[in-house]
């Protein structure tokens, strides 16, 4: 671990001192390796193996929930996509891979044909007629950030297989959504909107999870972990986002200075982070049978494999101190949670009589 961290924080002094410095061709060259220098933006395209984009709706007071994703994958013969919806409580699950994908290198935008669009205000998705929604966000919370994003140092590291940055920290959305035989107005739902990229697609095993929905709207938790390497250096690390009521970020996650520590398994996720003066405790939970198994991709291989247990209507409870005394403490009921390792979820979907070709699975209690 001290080894991958000394390589962060030397990756980010250098790209620190030299910024100001690097021609447009050197900053291309950089960020294709998938890094980002100090006060960048991580929103436009890298062009890396897997750049993925992905929009969480909630609804508390009906306990509904709506995701989006793509996720835009270099193969050996160009771009293609990998494109999902689901709910909950509803149990609904659309991936396909799409044969175009599109990854904006001015800003945040993603797209693949007429099936999806997605701006930074925007999102529109076609996965048929019962996977279909057309909203817009207003009165964004954007990361309040600027020196680096939700990477922290080893955002400035190239050539790692994964970054992540939660570029949208809440919101109000405008529009409509069919589900599964139903019309759902979002007008009013929070809105929450990440991005994750990387030369190889998914770590081996991750974990990852994201809640509002608490008593205080304006609320939002996020955390994303999982084993990080750069060549034969590697080591585990977890990021971990507390946007509280009074506007803070509080964020955790330097292996040195802020460790969290985490225990996960299929229906159960445990974090303890830790910095000088703050403390943040995270307890998950959800039954197995409720959680969705979500595909992603094999950017090489143009096709998609079961790769992640997620969660859309969990149980998070949170609780944060700052020099000891707690100044925020919260239950969220419509939390994500996930668990992500392709043997696991490909075992998952076996078990509940998924064939080797399916790349995914609605909730098992559906079939009950």
């Amino acid at each position: 671990m001290t080894s991958v961290v000394a390589a962060a924080r030397r990756a980010l002094e250098v790209s620190s001192s030299a910024a100001t410095a690097v021609s447009g061709a050197a900053h291309r060259a950089y960020r294709a390796s998938g890094a980002d220098l100090p006060f960048g933006d991580p929103l436009p395209a890298h062009d890396v193996a897997m750049e993925g984009y992905f929009w969480r709706f909630t609804d508390p007071a009906t306990g509904r929930v709506l995701i989006a994703l793509e996720g835009v994958n270099r193969g050996p013969t160009g771009h293609w996509a990998t494109l999902g919806v689901a709910s909950h409580p509803t149990g609904l699950l659309r991936a396909t891979a799409h044969p175009t994908g599109h990854a904006s290198a001015d800003g945040l935008g993603v797209s693949a044909g007429e099936a999806f669009h997605g701006t930074a205000d925007r999102l529109r998705v076609d996965l048929g007629p019962d996977a279909r929604l057309d909203v817009s966000v207003e009165r964004p919370v954007p990361w309040p950030r600027r020196i680096v994003g939700g990477s922290s140092v080893f955002q400035a590291v190239p050539g790692l297989n994964q970054y992540w940055h939660p570029w949208l920290l809440g919101g109000s959305a405008h529009g409509t959504a069919h589900v599964a035989g139903e019309e759902w107005l979002l007008d009013g739902w929070s809105v929450y909107a990440e991005k994750n990229w990387g030369k190889g697609g998914f770590p081996d095993s991750w974990w990852w999870g994201q809640a509002q929905g608490f008593d205080d709207p304006s609320v939002c938790v996020a955390f994303a972990g999982g084993e990080i390497h750069i060549g034969p250096l590697r080591t585990t690390v977890t990021a971990l986002v507390v946007l509280l009521p009074d506007g803070r970020l509080v964020r955790l996650g330097d292996p040195v200075v802020s460790a969290v520590r985490a225990e996960v398994t299929d229906e159960r996720w445990l974090l303890r982070g830790r910095s000088a003066r703050w403390r943040i405790d995270v307890e998950g939970h959800g039954r197995l049978g409720e959680a969705h198994v979500l595909p992603v991709p094999l950017p090489a291989e143009h096709r998609n494999v079961p790769g992640a247990i997620e969660h859309l209507g969990a149980t998070l409870d949170v609780t944060v101190r700052r020099d000891g005394h707690v100044v925020w403490a919260g239950r969220s009921t419509t939390a994500a949670l996930e668990h992500g390792g392709i043997d696991r979820a490909r075992a998952e979907v076996t078990r509940r009589g998924g064939g080797p070709e399916a790349a995914g699975a609605p909730p098992d209690i559906l079939r009950r």
